[in-house]
Parts: C-alpha cells; sequence; structure tokens
C-alpha cells in the first residue's frame, strides 16, 4: 500500500525544518481519479470538511423549504465560525425562529469563540462562552432544523437518532462507500470514515451538481453556492476557507476539517479535491489545497492570499522573517 507522501516542506534559514506527508486526490465527476498523490485509499475521518454532506438531508427531506432557511443560514449550517458577533446571532436568531432556546437545544458545548472581539467582549462583561459560540452551533442548528421537521427527539446527536440516521445514508450515498465506522468529533456528533478517495468523489459530485437536477443535485447545488456566497460565514476573518473563497470570487467551495483535512468543490471543472496530511499540521493542509488550487488554474498563483498560504512567510515576534512554507516538488510543478 502506498505510504504518505511528503507534501509540504518548512524551511528556517538554509535547513529544512520540518516535513509535511499527506495524501490528496482529485476527482473528476466524470472520470475518476485526475490526479494522487500518497496513499488514494487510505481512511480518513473527515471531520468538519464534511459538512456540507451532513446538511444534504436538510434540504432534502424539506426542512430548509418548511422553514425558510436562507442561502446565509445554509452556508452556516456548513461552517466552522469563528463565534463572531454575524455567526452567534444568526444563530441565536435561527433557533429562536424555531421556538428552541439555544442553551437548552444544543448539544454543541461551549467554546471560547476564536473571534477576538467576541471573546474580548465576554470577558469584559465577566460571562462564559455559551453553546452558540461553538464553532459547530450553526451545524447543529441545521440538525435541530432537520430534527423538528421529522418530529423527532432533542437528542439528536445520538447515533441512532434519525437525524443522524439520515446523515450516515446520504454520507455513504454521495462517497460511494460503506463507512467502516466512526468517532466522535469535537462538537460531540458522529464522524463517518470514508477514504480519501471517497471525499474526493463527494465533492466531485457537489461541483457537477446543477439546479435543473435531481432533488440530490438541487441540494448540492444549493450548499455549493451558499458557500462560495458567503464565505465569512463559513469560517470568519483570517482564516483560510474565508480568504481562500474571496481570493477565487466565488469560483470554489472549499472547507477545512480538524486534523489537517482540506476539501475543495470546482463546479467550472466538475471536479472535487481531498487532502489528508498525516500529522494533523493544518498549515499543511492549507498549503497543500492552496498549491492544488493553483495546479487546477482557478486561484492565481500571485494572488497575496495563494502565496500567503503556500510559501507564508513564517515571521517570528519581532514581526522578522526567519522562514517560510515551500510545496515539494511533484506538488508545486503539477498543472491539470
Amino acid at each position: 500500500m502506498e505510504q504518505a507522501q511528503p507534501l509540504i516542506e518548512i524551511w528556517r534559514g538554509p535547513v529544512r525544518e520540518s516535513l509535511h506527508r499527506g495524501h490528496a486526490v482529485i476527482w473528476d465527476a466524470g472520470g475518476g481519479i485526475v490526479a494522487a498523490w500518497g496513499n488514494p485509499d487510505a481512511v480518513i475521518l473527515p471531520r468538519s470538511a464534511c459538512k456540507m454532506i451532513q446538511a444534504l438531508p436538510l434540504i432534502e427531506s424539506g426542512a430548509a423549504r418548511e422553514f425558510g432557511l436562507s442561502d446565509a443560514q445554509l452556508a452556516l449550517s456548513c461552517a466552522s465560525h469563528q463565534g463572531a458577533a454575524v455567526h452567534t446571532d444568526m444563530v441565536s436568531e435561527w433557533l429562536g425562529g424555531l421556538g428552541l432556546d439555544p442553551e437548552a437545544a444544543l448539544r454543541c458545548g461551549p467554546q471560547e469563540p476564536n473571534d477576538r472581539e467576541a471573546r474580548d467582549n465576554l470577558i469584559r462583561a465577566y460571562q462564559s462562552p455559551c453553546q452558540i459560540h461553538n464553532n459547530c452551533s450553526g451545524k447543529h442548528s441545521g440538525f435541530l432544523t432537520l430534527a423538528k421537521h421529522l418530529g423527532a427527539g432533542p437528542e439528536y446527536i445520538d447515533p441512532d437518532h434519525p437525524v443522524q440516521r439520515a446523515v450516515l445514508t446520504t454520507f455513504e450515498d454521495v462517497t460511494g462507500e460503506t463507512s467502516p465506522g466512526y468517532g466522535i468529533d469535537g462538537c460531540s456528533a458522529p464522524n463517518h470514515a470514508c477514504s480519501v478517495t471517497g471525499l474526493a468523489r463527494a465533492m466531485a459530485k457537489f461541483a457537477a451538481a446543477t439546479e435543473s437536477g435531481n432533488v440530490r443535485n438541487r441540494a448540492m447545488a444549493r450548499l455549493t453556492r451558499a458557500m462560495a456566497s458567503h464565505p465569512h460565514l463559513v469560517a470568519g476573518e483570517t482564516r483560510a476557507c474565508t480568504e481562500l473563497m474571496r481570493a477565487m470570487e466565488g469560483r470554489v467551495a472549499v472547507k477545512t476539517g480538524a486534523e489537517a483535512v482540506f476539501v475543495a468543490i470546482v463546479p467550472e471543472t466538475g471536479m472535487g479535491v481531498a487532502v489528508k496530511i498525516e500529522d494533523g499540521g493544518t498549515r499543511a493542509a492549507e498549503a497543500t489545497i492552496t498549491q492544488i488550487l493553483i495546479g487546477m488554474r482557478v486561484l492565481d498563483p500571485n494572488h497575496r492570499v495563494a502565496r500567503q498560504y503556500t510559501y507564508g512567510p513564517i515571521r517570528n515576534r519581532r514581526n522578522m522573517e526567519t522562514g517560510y512554507l515551500k510545496p515539494v516538488e511533484g506538488l508545486a510543478d503539477w498543472r491539470l
């Protein structure tokens, strides 16, 4: 079996200080694997990179239509957000519209917001973080909406709950694989395993979907459009997901996941991308997905964001440039 492949180097002065290995697959919805690095069959937990898959039952069931969800809310259902006011206000309003108290209904757990202003405001007010600050509270709002539509019970994160059964059925269908099992994510919901190829295959199905297709295609196309149109809701200021989508001006939807998973949906080519860095290094996942998007010719290599995520520079606390990232040969020079 193929092993993880060197993808990103970290240099400090004349010394290669670190090396990140991983797996990546580009899948064409009409023709299979276009390019691959490492082991395409490596089994991974996609973590938050599969949130758009987990959101499909929200639309396909009719729940999104019943409760009049906007594209902005659908983008938030796919988000790993910063806990900024723009995110938490929307979650509060969303759940309030369902007649639910966020703290009583959510099962994601409290989390200190990554947004500095939101964090500082809590400190000044002598308040503790709430569940709405959890980076997955948008996804959980989607779960709660689906549960209400189905008339199901409140424990929507239970693997045997109708919401999670619907998610698993959908996950296996779009990845084209029977999941070998699941882990419990940071937000307490099940996260089902698949291969890197399965995840890329699923993203390619999103990429090829159109709003004139069947129910599944329309749902995929709408979620892709929602993410690409509302990049600030999918992540937040200074985050790679938001900055990359802005740099590509809505042409591509991207999503990160914990432990260095990253995916991309590229509608103009009908292709999907999945990346997993073996050591869990986020910087390497960001650099790898960025370099692949450059190679796919949907991201300008000279754009500030492209340069930032592929080559750094790395600076110290005095803002001195001390090193840089560098995609390895074979990734840096790959072009579609």
